[in-house]
């Protein structure tokens, strides 16, 4: 019999998550810290790069169905605080990577641990917001945000002290070390995650009715995180003339809105409702875009960064709250379906716009993320969660 989690767990719980995403988040901003660095020791083009990355991204998209399936079967504890360690190891490896090619395998791994991770500590996280019954998940992904920004501003530092990749990957990874036997003193029932129509999870599930216009929401919003992660920085750089030094600033900036936004984007949500909150977002979010495009000197670039990160905030986290409340999949594959759509789109789309920027420029690849952020005000309605 299905055990429920009482209030006191639910809080203890709540920390561990919450660091989970922290820890997760920071990983990102030491990759994005770094990326001109590595690109610059592969000697690869911008299109190049891009298929690095998208090797990164095929990782996510082979792992998101198998870890749908692993959460409905284990729970999505047990499976978050395995992936929490494969997550660290395998960022471990890029930073050792002495070529191109061990490079790409080892992008590979941590596309595929880091995708499967992103899955089940939102199945985690949607367990605790529904045993405390109240909107908790946004503060989740602020803390991803606050962990990518406060990675992201170490790493201009370690670019300062002339830290190493592998020197400056190894000692951050080191760092979690602790968080990761902390992780797994916390204990968590298995949650019940079977559809209201009882169906058997199947491996490769595909999102059904609304929740493939939830996707799109969660696919656009995660594409224009992944360009500031990706693209931001070279940006900078290599069409607007900035130093090494402080290209990292835009996705500092862009974390920072992303992190003051979530964290108060849960009493936001519980004000206004899931469809109002969204829409506002998506206009927001495409100001923003608009701002960074002008490229007409760095304060600008970070303005647009900013108030990109205040509009694409909360729509990731409403998106998966609305795939693990959906009436019709269960839990698992719901939120493995609309992070292949979503998350995947945070892979997979820079590597699609560095080909954009080869072709024609990275503006214009920003300026693609721009047009297709217009889809959200029309696509917003269907965030709203049945009660």
């Amino acid at each position: 019999m299905m055990r429920i989690p009482d209030q006191e767990q639910a809080i203890a719980a709540r920390r561990v998550v919450s660091a989970i995403f922290f820890m997760c988040g920071s990983f990102i901003g030491l990759w994005a810290s770094r990326i001109p660095d590595i690109k610059s020791a592969t000697g690869l083009s911008e299109g190049g790069f891009g298929v690095l990355l998208l090797v990164m991204a095929s990782g996510a998209f082979v792992a998101f169905p198998f870890t749908g399936v692993l959460i409905d079967r284990l729970g999505a504890a047990p499976v978050s605080k395995a992936l929490a360690v494969a997550t660290v190891i395998s960022f471990v490896l890029v930073g050792l990577a002495p070529t191109t090619n061990v490079l790409a395998f080892t992008l590979f791994l941590a596309g595929f641990s880091f995708g499967a991770l992103d899955v089940s500590m939102n199945g985690w996280g949607a367990e605790v917001e529904k045993v405390r019954g109240r909107p908790i998940m946004s503060s989740f992904h602020g803390l991803f945000s606050l962990g990518a920004g406060v990675a992201a501003a170490a790493g201009s530092l370690a670019i300062e002290f002339g830290l190493s990749v592998t020197q400056h990957f190894s000692a951050w990874s080191l760092a979690t070390v602790p968080f990761l036997f902390w992780f797994w003193w916390q204990s968590w029932p298995k949650m019940d995650s079977v559809s209201e129509t009882g169906a058997k999870a199947p491996l490769f599930a595909l999102p059904k009715g609304a929740l493939v216009l939830a996707g799109l929401v969660a696919l656009v919003a995660a594409l224009g995180e992944g360009a500031v992660t990706d693209w931001a920085a070279l940006f900078q750089i290599e069409e607007l003339g900035y130093s090494e030094a402080i290209a990292p600033t835009a996705f500092t900036v862009f974390s920072i809105a992303m992190v003051v936004m979530r964290l108060t984007g849960d009493a936001v949500v519980a004000r206004f409702g899931p469809v109002r909150v969204a829409r506002i977002s998506g206009v927001v979010a495409f100001f923003g875009c608009l701002l960074l495009v002008s490229g007409i000197n760095i304060w600008s670039v970070w303005a647009g960064c900013f108030v990109m990160g205040l509009g694409y905030a909360v729509l990731f986290p409403l998106a998966m709250s609305r795939a693990a409340a959906d009436p019709h999949m269960s839990k698992g594959p719901a939120l493995a379906a609309v992070a292949t759509l979503g998350y995947g789109a945070f892979l997979l789309g820079p590597p699609l716009l560095g080909f954009i920027g080869e072709a024609w420029s990275l503006r214009a690849s920003f300026g693609a993320v721009a047009l297709l952020t217009l889809l959200i005000p029309f696509l917003a309605g269907t965030l709203k969660v049945k009660s």
